[in-house]
């Protein structure tokens, strides 16, 4: 209990004081009702722990089943619409946001659910499905779709997700966990290197053709052009 109180003072800068982490921050509340529903799971019985998971839902916003695995000091930052599934689990040090699904893909049975190891920051309405593991110290990006196994160190966004940067440098404090605006585009990125490619292809046939013809034309911007720039550099279409 008091491992995800300092969690959240560590990691959320609008924590003003531990009083106010105790009395106002549902995702620690919904944590608690795991703890208490996880028990009673372990024990067997059958039902009262579904009944707690339902009245911590209608609390909070947070649904964890009671049979989800989940380690002190992690913090659900606001936690609204956050689904934490029967077989996931969860390790020390993760940061998960509104939104995320820990979920499934299927009626299959056994293992369904996700692995996360030690310090795994989750952005915004990501989803991570099936019987995945996220390696150690990986960042998943706001909105981002994970279906497959995540090596430790890393970066991963997009539909579906792609690792697009490895090493990352969390420092020593986790300084640098809530730093998602610093997060690559991917998509932008191939069409930039398309781009210069595009360019040099269009040199070589400028330099061929003075060969030819003694004077090589100018450039002629091709249509699209400027819309293509602006996507690359975030201005949009």
């Amino acid at each position: 209990m008091f491992d995800n109180i300092k969690a959240i003072r560590r990691n959320d800068p609008a924590a003003k004081s531990y009083i106010e982490i105790v009395l106002c921050y549902p995702g620690l509340h919904a944590l608690w009702f795991h703890s208490v529903a996880h028990s009673l799971y372990n024990l067997g019985l059958p039902l009262i722990p579904r009944i707690i998971n339902t009245f911590a839902r209608f609390l909070t916003g947070v649904d964890i089943h009671p049979g989800a695995k989940i380690s002190p000091g992690i913090f659900i930052d606001h936690g609204l619409g956050v689904v934490i599934g029967e077989t996931a689990e969860i390790g020390r040090g993760c940061l998960i946001l509104q939104g995320v699904t820990l979920g499934g893909t299927g009626k299959e049975t056994g293992k369904r659910h996700p692995t996360l190891k030690e310090n795994v920051v989750v952005g915004a309405g990501a989803k991570i499905l099936g019987n995945i593991v996220i390696e150690h110290n990986v960042r998943i990006g706001a909105g981002s779709v994970v279906l497959r196994d995540v090596p430790p160190d890393c970066t991963v966004v997009g539909i579906p997700g792609k690792v697009v940067r490895s090493k990352v440098d969390f420092g020593e404090a986790g300084e640098r966990m809530l730093d998602h605006n610093e997060l690559p585009d991917p998509i932008a990125r191939i069409f930039s290197i398309l781009a210069e490619k595009i360019d040099t292809l269009q040199q070589e046939v400028n330099d061929l053709y003075a060969k030819v013809n003694a004077t090589a034309p100018k450039h002629t911007p091709v249509k699209g052009d400027q819309e293509l720039q602006e996507y690359i550099y975030g201005d949009g279409i």
